[in-house]
Parts: C-alpha cells; structure tokens; sequence
C-alpha cells in the first residue's frame, strides 16, 4: 500500500512540475486514485470513465451517466427551470450557485427525466457529484418527488443513480425536510405497486443513503462505492474502534445483505433491461 501511494504521489508531483514548466501534454493525464497510475481523457472516455488497469470507478456527470444507459435519443428531461434559491441568505451561497449553474450547464445536483431502456418506458434521475457534492437541497428533493409521481400517475418503473454528500447545509431544515418529502414520495409509489430500483454510486452518504437511496424494491451499486450516514472517520471517533477493512464499500454492504448486487458500470445497462423484464414491466411499457 505504501508503495503504491508513494507512486501516486511522485506521478501528481510530477504533473504539476510540467505544469509549472510549461511542458504538460496537450491530453492532460488523470491519476487513477485507486492504482496510481496517469491516464489520458481518451483512454477514460473509451471505457466508460472506468480505469482499464484496476477497474476504478471514476464518478460521472448525470447526463452523461444517462446516455450511457437509455435507448439512444430516448430520454426527455423535466423540471430543468427548477432552480435553487437562497432560503436562509447563507453567506455566499447565491454566488457559489452561480458558479455551478456556469460550470454543470444544471439547475441543481440532479437531473430527472423519462426515457425507454431496452425498449420499456421508464422514470430516471441521476445526481451529479460536481454540483456541491450532490447534497440534497430543495430543488433535488422537489424534482425528485416530481419524479416519482409522474411515474405513479403512468405506472412507470423507478430508477435512480444516487450519489451524494447528504444534506445541504446552506439550506438547513429545508434540507432536511426533503428527506422525509422524497421517503414519503416512494412510499406511496410503493403502495401502488410501483417498481423502484436505486442504484449506488461512489459515494453515496448522509440523507440521501437515510430516506430514499436506501428504499429501492432492488438495490444496486458500483464496484467500491461507498455507501454510508456518517463516514468511516467519524464513526470511528465516536464508538473509538477500528473499523472492519472495507466497511461501507458496495461489497461490504452486498456481503451483509444491504445490497442486491454489486454491478460494474459496462454491465449496468444489460442488468437494468433484465431486471424490468424479470418483473413483468416489458408489457405495456414495452415498444411493440
């Protein structure tokens, strides 16, 4: 282990050299955090951003994650007007809001749409790490509850990527409040028969993991993703024990039975496909 970071280090080290110095390659190398080594945006893009060395799972825009598993042109998104706003006139906050809405082209850490999958009519949401972690404020908890109506009110199967920080400090009860709003959302989809299938990705933490991450009728993650509230440091602090070796990783939790099945990224589309018509949703849902 020791080695293996001490070669990350001297590969980042030397990165930012050539940086300094002018001399960076025009295709700027990626570090892979799990096995040290550098590389290219073509070689990520070629697999789907997963490292073709180790198999490390580099997190992935909404849309982007998206398209990868949806029928080609066959995702129409919803409720892309709904913005956050500024509750609690949290220092800073609309500004950093701003600076997101220009970096992501997204309203929010979450996008929420209806698409065909193997020909079946679905509900998908995907959250997106690059919008303040994904934490869960107003508006994700708002399109997403959108969401799940609209698949209760068309008898649509569920899915969504989950991966986030938890809730939004600078959105306090409101934050919160979305935890309860989006559980009861599913439980009403539930009761009407609704299938729901979550999918966890890297990481997947705090309120969202503890309202409806956590509630899919299948359950689904990604190689090493790490599923959790409070995060492993924290726990560790306060029950003052060491944790066992790769506590909340997506195998840990399939291996106790949180989890259906641990699913690698180039198998995730294949896998969801099966699972709708294992349950039957590739009747009325399904092209004919």
């Amino acid at each position: 282990m020791a080695g293996i970071l001490a070669q990350r280090r001297n590969k980042l080290l030397a990165l930012k050299k050539m940086r300094e110095q002018g001399t960076a390659p025009e295709v700027e190398a990626r570090v892979c955090p799990a096995c040290g080594r550098a590389l290219s945006d073509d070689e990520l893009a070629g697999n789907q951003s997963v490292c073709p060395y180790c198999g490390h799972h580099f997190p992935l825009p909404a849309r982007e994650r998206i398209k990868m598993i949806v029928d080609d042109g066959q995702f129409r998104e919803l409720d892309a007007s709904l913005v956050s706003t500024d509750p609690l006139d949290f220092p800073g906050y609309p500004e950093k809001l701003a600076g997101l809405h220009a970096k992501t082209r997204q309203g929010d850490a979450i996008v929420t749409g209806l698409a065909k999958i193997g020909g079946v009519r679905v509900a998908i949401a995907a959250m997106d790490t690059r919008f303040l972690m994904a934490s869960m404020g107003a508006v994700v908890g708002e399109r997403l509850a959108r969401l799940i109506e609209r698949a209760s009110r068309s008898h649509l199967p569920l899915i969504v990527f989950s991966a986030s920080g938890g809730a939004r400090m600078q959105e306090g009860i409101v934050s919160l409040m979305q935890m309860a709003k989006t559980s009861a959302a599913i439980r009403r989809f539930s009761d009407k028969g609704g299938l729901y299938i979550s999918v966890l990705t890297h990481p997947t933490t705090g309120g969202v993991t503890a309202s409806f991450a956590s509630l899919g009728d299948i359950m689904l993650a990604e190689p090493g993703a790490l599923i959790g509230f409070a995060g492993p440091r924290v726990i560790e602090q306060t029950i003052g024990e060491k944790l066992p070796e790769g506590f909340q990783s997506a195998e840990f939790q399939l291996e106790h039975g949180f989890l259906d099945a641990v699913v690698p990224r180039a198998r995730m589309r294949s896998m969801l496909i099966r699972v709708l018509a294992l349950h039957g949703k590739g009747g009325v849902n399904r092209d004919r």
